[in-house]
């Protein structure tokens, strides 16, 4: 797929991007290599291809869920400068 200069205006315009003149033959040279690869790969049949996660047959490490720390809410709170109700007090900054 060759792109013009208007395709690539229009592409700018939807991105709000400003493009220069000058610029222009480049993205469209850019634009048109990357459709035609996306073309390229369309025509390959992926059926019976199962999607993956990960290339790599791997599992995530998981720690136990046990409880760590003790709950120190009440120290951490003491040490604040405004509470109620257990929450954290801040200043308003949304007018």
């Amino acid at each position: 797929m060759l792109l013009n200069k208007s395709d690539v205006e229009k592409i700018a315009h939807l991105a709000r991007l400003e493009v220069t003149e000058a610029d222009i033959p480049l993205y469209a040279n850019n634009l048109s290599n990357i459709l035609n690869l996306v073309e390229q790969m369309n025509v390959i049949d992926t059926t019976g291809v199962e999607p993956m996660a990960h290339p790599l047959d791997a599992s995530q490490r998981l720690r136990p869920d046990i409880i760590t720390e003790t709950d120190q809410r009440e120290l951490f709170q003491s040490i604040a400068p405004q509470v109620e109700a257990g929450l954290y007090l801040v200043p308003k900054v949304i007018e």
